[in-house]
C-alpha cells in the first residue's frame, strides 16, 4: 500500500506546485496561448467538475470538503484491502491524489485553482488542473478494470491427479 500512497503524494505535490506557479505568474482572467488549442489561464472554481454549483453562494464548500474527505478515507481503505491488484490500486491512487489536491485548495482558499484551457473551433473545455487530470485518468482506469475479463476458477474441490488412482 505504501507505494500507492507515495504515488498519490507525488501527484499531490506536482498539483500544488503547478498551482503555486500559476498563481504567482498569472492574474485572474489572463490568458497565455501555448498552442492553437491550448491556453494557460488562472481560474478559481468554487464549484465541482464543470463548475457545478459554482454559483451556490458558499454553502457548497463544506459539502465538497466533506465529500472529498469521505472519499479519501474510503479510497485508503480500498487501497489497504486491494493493494495487490495493480490496475485497481493505480486507479485508486490517482483518484485519491486528485481528491486531495483539490481538497487542499478548497480548505486553504475556498475554491479550486484551474489553469489548463483546451479549446477547438471556438469551443472551450472547462479549465482544469493536474488533480482533475489524475481523477479523470483514475476513473477511466477504474472503468477499464471493471470491464476487463477476469480469470475465473472452476468451483468445487480440486482433485490432485496422483490421488485419483
Amino acid at each position: 500500500m505504501t507505494k500507492w500512497l507515495a504515488l498519490s503524494a507525488v501527484i499531490v505535490a506536482l498539483d500544488q506546485a503547478t498551482k503555486f506557479v500559476v498563481t504567482q505568474r498569472f492574474t485572474l482572467g489572463s490568458v497565455v496561448e501555448v498552442t492553437p488549442f491550448l491556453n494557460l489561464v488562472l481560474v478559481y472554481n468554487p464549484g465541482a467538475a464543470f463548475s457545478f454549483l459554482s454559483d451556490g453562494g458558499g454553502w457548497q464548500r463544506g459539502l465538497f470538503i466533506a465529500i472529498a474527505v469521505i472519499a479519501s478515507v474510503w479510497i485508503v481503505y480500498l487501497l489497504r484491502r486491494y493493494s495487490h491488484q495493480r490496475l485497481f490500486a493505480l486507479a485508486l491512487a490517482l483518484v485519491l491524489a486528485g481528491a486531495l489536491g483539490n481538497l487542499i485548495d478548497r480548505i486553504l482558499i475556498g475554491a479550486v485553482i484551474d489553469f489548463v484551457d483546451v479549446h477547438a473551433f471556438g469551443f472551450h473545455w472547462p479549465a482544469f488542473n493536474v488533480a482533475d487530470s489524475a481523477i479523470t485518468c483514475g476513473a477511466v482506469l477504474l472503468v477499464w478494470d471493471a470491464l476487463r475479463p477476469r480469470k475465473t476458477q472452476i468451483p468445487g474441490p480440486q482433485i490432485n491427479a496422483d490421488k485419483r488412482r
